[in-house]
């Protein structure tokens, strides 16, 4: 399965509070930390969902 790496690049101080339970649920707590994730709807679903918080880059 495709992995993405999931890094946040903007803060979450502003947003609304689904949006930051989201970015929790990903693993990111801080910003600029980095994660990985295997490339599942769900996950997909949650990033696209901060996707102007976050940014991606696929790796094999």
């Amino acid at each position: 399965m495709a992995k993405i790496i999931v890094k946040q690049v903007k803060s979450k101080i502003n947003c609304p509070q689904t949006q930051k339970r989201t970015l929790e649920s990903l693993g990111l707590r801080k910003l600029g930390q980095v994660v990985e994730h295997d490339a599942t709807p769900a996950i997909l679903g949650m990033v696209n969902k901060v996707k102007h918080l976050v940014s991606v880059e696929e790796t094999n």
